[in-house]
């Protein structure tokens, strides 16, 4: 971005009076929708007012203008399993200013693990979000305290959440040396992008998008290796028992349909979409694109570097890609398997519960073996 200096300083000016304007609402139980604004249009000012810095030789300091404490950028990659997110974060967070790891599991408020099995032992049980929101003395505490009683709880957890990711995030930041920092947050619900609005508004967020056939069938190979399907055979002799193909269909139907919504209003040109073939098929072109996006430098060195760092032979350990090992998290990474996994009946009752969305997204409905 490049803009005058006369013209930020204009938009600050504006941006400011409308904070002013607004601040009244804040305490209110009706505002919650002024509130909201408020954060969107703060972040706005925080982005101007590094510009604006940036125009004058400066750096902006923290007590620069209303808003919160400028501070590294914070990003995060969604997708539904088995989307290749993983494979997106190890690309990231090899480039020198980024640093990705995950996953955190911040958001998904209503999602919480149904047993704590063996194999996730070192995984959070349910999200942050849930954990707060469900814990009940904490609840009570800021529904009494003469601090907060007047307002709505939910907006105070989902705070208390924001401060909670500064702290992880940034913490960790602090010891690499890099500038940029993003978690790679799974699609637990269809509610995750609303909910990283609500707690982190001026975020950035990339979603990596894959045929959902394909993660089906990545999935259900998933399940297999870690013991969380009883892996018999389906009676047609495909890998999915119809129950099972049926709700990974309507569960890939509706988090990434409402997220390919969600992202764009919400977060406008601060959300960008990658799609998992194109990232196969044209890497450096896509790795450019989104670390453009995400304001890190985007020389073809650090492109190559990132692209280079995961590729699959690297992840898999010497594979070529198309080499296939069942046991592994990283298994084949190839697109359009589910031509060769899907039985017709499989293929019928995924588009039965998920075509409209695969055909919105320009994934052709095809014949499957």
């Amino acid at each position: 971005m490049n803009v005058p200096r006369e013209k930020i300083s204009r938009t600050l000016r504006g941006a400011k009076a409308f904070v002013g304007r607004a601040v009244s609402t804040v305490r209110s139980r009706t505002g919650r929708t002024e509130r909201r604004a408020i954060a969107a249009k703060n972040a706005e000012i925080s982005a101007l007012r590094r510009e604006l810095a940036r125009a004058r030789g400066e750096e902006a300091g923290p007590g620069a203008g209303p808003g919160p404490p400028v501070g590294p950028p914070v990003f995060f990659v969604v997708g539904y399993q088995k989307s290749g997110t993983t494979w997106l974060m190890r690309m990231l967070d090899a480039h020198p200013e980024i640093l990705c790891k995950g996953e955190g599991r911040f958001f998904g408020a209503a999602w919480r693990q149904r047993s704590l099995v063996k194999s996730d032992a070192m995984r959070p049980p349910s999200s942050l979000l849930y954990a707060l929101r469900d814990a009940e003395y904490l609840r009570l505490w800021v529904e009494r305290s003469v601090w907060s009683r007047d307002d709505d709880p939910d907006e105070h957890l989902d705070n208390l959440a924001r401060m909670a990711v500064d702290y992880f995030l940034r913490g960790e930041l602090a010891k690499t040396g890099k500038r940029l920092v993003g978690d790679k947050s799974p699609l637990l619900t269809p509610e995750t992008a609303a909910e990283i609005s609500r707690v982190y508004p001026e975020a950035r967020v990339v979603h990596i998008i894959r045929d959902g056939r394909d993660a089906a069938v990545s999935a259900a190979h998933h399940s297999r290796n870690f013991g969380r399907s009883s892996g018999r055979r389906a009676e047609d002799g495909g890998i999915f028992e119809e129950a099972q193909i049926r709700k990974i269909a309507a569960d890939w139907n509706a988090r990434v349909g409402r997220t390919v919504e969600d992202g764009p209003r919400l977060f406008g040109d601060r959300y960008a979409e990658v799609r998992y073939e194109d990232l196969l098929t044209r890497p450096e072109e896509e790795m450019g694109r989104l670390l453009r996006f995400l304001g890190a430098d985007a020389g073809g060195e650090n492109v190559r570097r990132c692209v280079g760092s995961a590729s699959f032979e690297k992840l898999s350990r010497g594979r070529a890609r198309g080499e296939e090992d069942p046991s592994s998290f990283f298994r084949k990474g190839v697109a359009g398997d589910w031509k060769e996994a899907f039985t017709q009946r499989d293929l019928r009752v995924f588009e039965g519960e998920a075509g409209g969305l695969l055909s919105k997204l320009g994934y052709h409905r095809g014949e499957a073996r």
